[in-house]
């Protein structure tokens, strides 16, 4: 079964996102547990976990189906050692409230080189810093988003996923999140059925779908390989339907979280319905 969401708003308290998401029609969602644009948060409360646990439980919403989104300032390949820490502990943080609410994954950009080191260098501090991450938590995976290359990012090859989780000591809590607006700007075409195919038929080769842990559905505003990050609507972009209808269609994308961060929040519950209704009998 096919599990589609968007990255709701937990605004007033992380409980109200369960809520949020049930009020479009979701069986999934994203959410930040904390402010994205902050390094410090106060501590969850007590009350608020036990509500957002009653109210995943309420929507029937399962917490494997539930994609978590650390901080945007968070970098884990940062090339300066105390800014590097200051990533990791953030991270660390991240790892614990989705701990704390009973969360099983936890997505975020690798990082970037800032051109000071090499991407090889970077690329080994992100798996060292997940490495120390998961010494620290438990239950929780570390997601990996591809990015669509903007500057220094990393991330944004399927290579770049496979030489993190090479490095990554324990495999059974690493995965990867494919975002396909990303995907599509850093190269990899999914505008027909044969492109997805050739695509995904490459994250096969090199990653492997046994660690694809969840999805972002956006369409793009850029073209194909203009590394640039722009969300569009569904079927409003560069890419087209026709990627999404192969995806729905597609059982290796069965029973993961697939979140919508198309630009239009007032579309959602509409895209969702669309995206069900490419399914075929």
């Amino acid at each position: 079964m096919k599990r589609i969401g968007a990255h709701v708003s937990a605004g007033g308290g992380v409980e109200n996102a369960p809520l949020n998401a049930q009020a479009i029609g979701a069986n999934a969602f994203a959410l930040f547990t904390k402010n994205q644009r902050q390094w410090k948060a106060k501590p969850l409360s007590a009350e608020s976990i036990a509500a957002f646990r009653e109210n995943l439980d309420r929507v029937g919403i399962a917490p494997r189906h539930v994609l978590p989104h650390d901080s945007y300032l968070i970098n884990l390949g940062h090339p300066e050692p105390e800014a590097l820490a200051k990533s990791r502990d953030a991270f660390l943080d991240e790892m614990h409230r989705c701990q704390q609410l009973g969360l099983r994954l936890l997505n975020f950009h690798p990082g970037s080189h800032l051109k000071k080191i090499s991407e090889e260098q970077s690329l080994a501090l992100v798996a060292e810093s997940i490495n120390l991450a998961l010494e620290q938590s438990e239950g929780v995976c570390a997601v990996i988003e591809n990015t669509a290359g903007q500057g220094s990012n990393l991330g944004y090859r399927f290579e770049h996923l496979a030489a993190i989780i090479e490095q990554v000591t324990d495999k059974s809590r690493v995965g990867v999140c494919l975002d396909t607006c990303h995907t599509f700007v850093a190269g990899y075409d999914l505008r027909t059925p044969e492109a997805c195919r050739e695509t995904f038929a490459e994250f096969e080769r090199i990653v492997g779908f046994d660690y694809l842990r969840g999805m972002h559905l956006n369409d793009s505003k850029p073209e194909l390989g203009a590394r640039v990050d722009r969300h569009h609507s569904l079927g409003m972009g560069c890419i087209g339907w026709g990627a999404f209808e192969y995806i729905m269609n597609d059982p290796r994308f069965d029973e993961i979280p697939m979140v919508l961060e198309t630009i239009d929040d007032t579309l959602w519950a509409q895209e969702i319905e669309q995206l069900y209704a490419l399914q075929r009998p």
